[in-house]
C-alpha cells in the first residue's frame, strides 16, 4: 500500500500518479499550468535549499564550533557494491607488477564515495534530519570465483539542530 502526498489516503502503490491517488492527479491535471509550473517550482527549490542545507552540514565529527545539537535522530547508512570489470581486473594485474598508481580504480572508488554519500542525504532527508555527524566511511573487498567487487557502507548520526546553528 502507498499513501497520497496530497491527501494522505492509502491507495495501492500501482494506483499512485507522480505521488498522487486518482483524485489529486485529476484535481492537479486541472490546475493552470502557470501555477503548476508554479507550484513544482518551489518544491524543486525547498528541495535544492534542504538538500544544500544538509550538504553544508555533513561532517566526521560529532561536534564543532557553532553547531548545536537539538536531538539525536537515528543511526543511518548507506551501503554501495559495485564491480571491478575485467578490464579493470587485467590493469590492476599489471599495476601490481609494475607499480604505479591505477587511475581506473581510483575514478572507481571516487564515484563509489560520491554515490553513497548522496545516498546518506537521501536517508538524513528522509527521517527530518537537518544535518549527519559522526560520518565513517568503510571500504571493503569482496572476491572470489573469478569476481571481485568493492562495498562502500557510509554511516552516521542524523540530527536536528538548534535553530541558531540553522
Amino acid at each position: 500500500m502507498a499513501v497520497c502526498s496530497e491527501c494522505g489516503s492509502t491507495v495501492s502503490r500501482f494506483d499512485l500518479e507522480k505521488g498522487l491517488c486518482g483524485i489529486c492527479a485529476f484535481r492537479e491535471r486541472q490546475r493552470p499550468k502557470a501555477e503548476r509550473d508554479s507550484i513544482e517550482a518551489e518544491q524543486r527549490k525547498a528541495a535544492a535549499d534542504l538538500a544544500a542545507r544538509l550538504d553544508a552540514i555533513m561532517m566526521t565529527t560529532e561536534t564543532a564550533p557553532g553547531i548545536d545539537i537539538a536531538e539525536r535522530i537515528e543511526i543511518i547508512s548507506a551501503e554501495c557494491v559495485f564491480g571491478m570489470n575485467v578490464f579493470k581486473d587485467i590493469g590492476s594485474s599489471i599495476r601490481d607488477l609494475v607499480g604505479g598508481r591505477n587511475k581506473a580504480f581510483q575514478d572507481a572508488l571516487r564515484e563509489a564515495r560520491k554515490t553513497v554519500l548522496s545516498e546518506l542525504r537521501k536517508e538524513a532527508l528522509e527521517v527530518g534530519a537537518d544535518a549527519v555527524v559522526a560520518v565513517d566511511l568503510d571500504y571493503s573487498e569482496v572476491s572470489g570465483g573469478g569476481k571481485s567487487m568493492m562495498f562502500l557502507v557510509a554511516s552516521g548520526t542524523a540530527v536536528k539542530m538548534k535553530a541558531s546553528s540553522l
